[in-house]
């Protein structure tokens, strides 16, 4: 059974959110797991109009379970950069272009610590109308919604 897992604050679960989550079950295939870190802590408290992770967790659960993923997933509350990475066991991480970094430093203190490395799926940005990616700020900020069309007033 694969194991795969992926990271972020799924603040206003957006286009992109759903490309990565897709991609990790796509990965995991039909008897893998996906563990999906959800951040919250001092990882969040740095963003700003970050929704609480109660909020952010209903919302990943209920886009889980409309897409028939929720019996090969876990949410796990993470606090720390890594997350769980260095203390469990996974085959693959799923990144974006804005986490890859991240991925790579997990390897590096993977093999320090004597495990195996995770083998690292990378998705493009998701990008918006006006080609510039999506992202939870520019949602908040009410530039574009969460399928990256970009907000008029009238």
């Amino acid at each position: 059974m694969k194991k795969v897992c992926i990271g972020g604050t799924f603040n206003r679960l957006h286009k992109g959110h759903r490309l990565l989550l897709s991609k990790a079950f796509e990965t995991a295939g039909e008897n893998g797991f996906v563990f999906i870190g959800l951040a919250r802590g001092k990882l969040v408290n740095i963003k700003k109009n970050v929704k609480s992770y109660e909020s952010r967790r209903k919302a990943l659960e209920r886009y889980l379970q409309k897409e028939g993923f929720i019996d090969r997933a876990k949410i796990v509350p993470i606090g720390k950069k890594y997350g769980l990475t260095l203390s469990h066991d996974y085959d693959y991480i799923v990144v974006s272009p804005e986490t890859e970094k991240i991925a790579d430093e997990i390897n590096e203190e993977r093999k320090k610590l004597g495990k195996k490395t995770l083998k690292i799926v990378s998705i493009p940005f998701v990008l918006s109308e006006d080609g510039k990616p999506i992202s939870s700020t520019r949602i908040c900020d009410n530039e574009i919604d969460e399928n990256g069309k970009i907000i008029t007033e009238d």
